[in-house]
């Protein structure tokens, strides 16, 4: 059972929602963390999944694993109503966050955050993890006028997104604990799998 540190936080709506529904219970079968679902307008309709093992790590194997445990779950539930490419990545080194544990995990490291719901009229914050407090996020804001607090605390469920910055310090983080691609990659920093042809479900309502 999913523990309340590895829950995502941070879901999706709509069309995203519908996928990552059914895709999260096959890839945590698999042993692996959704991280991410997203539906862009990429090649006409692309949907892109994003996941990872528990220590971080996701290899272009890994990549391809997931890719063929969830395309006939895809084929089957048919939640896209139109054609659409398949891509998995992995989170890169600027990841996205979404669970306590990952926040945990990059204490110390700087981050991007998006509220869902604002925060006396700010939703935008940018600055340190410091660990997470009574549910709350605490974040060390840098360069903060005088007389303002330079400390945010973020109701965790309030939150709407949040990536970690990229840095020098978060690359040679990320190279260390095996999470970061290797440096022949660092311009692209996901492995990525993509189908090699748009999935219609046109064609499967056919078959």
């Amino acid at each position: 059972m999913t523990n309340e540190r590895d829950k995502r936080l941070i879901t999706e709506n709509g069309v995203a929602a519908r996928v990552a529904a059914i895709v999260e219970p096959v890839i945590e079968d698999l042993g692996f963390n959704l991280v991410r679902v997203k539906v862009t307008g990429t090649n006409g309709c692309t949907v892109q999944i994003m996941a990872e093992r528990p220590d971080g790590t996701m290899s272009v194997d890994d990549c391809e694993t997931v890719s063929r445990a969830i395309s006939p779950v895809l084929d089957l539930e048919d939640p896209i109503d139109r054609a659409y490419y398949l891509e998995i990545s992995s989170p890169g080194i600027d990841r996205p966050l979404v669970r306590v544990s990952d926040f945990e995990r990059w204490t110390g490291y700087e981050v991007k955050i998006e509220m869902a719901v604002p925060v006396d009229g700010r939703k935008r914050f940018r600055g340190f993890i410091r660990g997470i407090e009574d549910g709350k996020l605490v974040v060390e804001l840098p360069d903060v006028k005088e007389g303002l607090e330079p400390i945010a605390r973020l109701t965790l469920t309030d939150l709407g997104e949040a990536h970690l910055v990229l840095t020098d310090d978060l690359i040679r983080e990320s190279l260390r604990r095996g999470t970061a691609p290797t440096t022949d990659d660092l311009d692209d920093d996901t492995d990525v799998v993509e189908a090699p042809e748009p999935r219609s479900p046109s064609n499967k309502k056919q078959n």
